[in-house]
């Protein structure tokens, strides 16, 4: 199994001979992110940084295209949904919403969270145990309902 650098990687090579000059620019964007990384002096270039960077990059994307489009800018937002396709096709993908809620369920039972009041706890432990795998927002929507926020 490859890690993410060295997909990156090669996607960018295919992507430069196939001439596709989108695809490779947004490529040349994570790896330099991934290069960064590197350089952050934070320890090693793992898989789970890597994630943790991507999914930086993909928010960023978000923020950006509703800026755009709040500008009536729709050609700059749609670059920056092409650029978002292509992180999202390296992204794991993360929980649906069946296995998220039992989790949140897990992590109220775990720390004992019984109202709103609570829910930093339960978010903390559920983000203890799954951060790479969860959505936060869906996660901390599961919890208000549960415990009736």
């Amino acid at each position: 199994m490859s890690t993410l650098v060295e997909t990156v990687s090669s996607e960018l090579k295919v992507a430069m001979l196939a001439r596709d000059a989108a695809r490779t620019g947004a490529l040349r964007m994570i790896r330099a992110a991934f290069i960064e990384l590197a350089k952050d002096g934070k320890g090693e270039v793992t898989d789970e940084r890597c994630v943790e960077t991507l999914r930086r990059l993909r928010k960023q994307r978000e923020d950006s295209i509703q800026s755009y489009e709040q500008a009536g800018r729709a050609d700059l937002a749609e670059v920056e949904r092409a650029e978002m396709t292509i992180i999202d096709s390296l992204l794991p993908r993360l929980a649906d919403e069946a296995t998220t809620l039992e989790w949140v369920r897990a992590a109220i039972a775990e720390t004992g969270a019984t109202s709103a009041r609570e829910m930093g706890k339960a978010m903390g432990a559920l983000m203890k145990a799954h951060k790479a795998d969860i959505d936060a927002g869906l996660a901390r929507q599961l919890l208000t309902r549960e415990l009736g926020g």
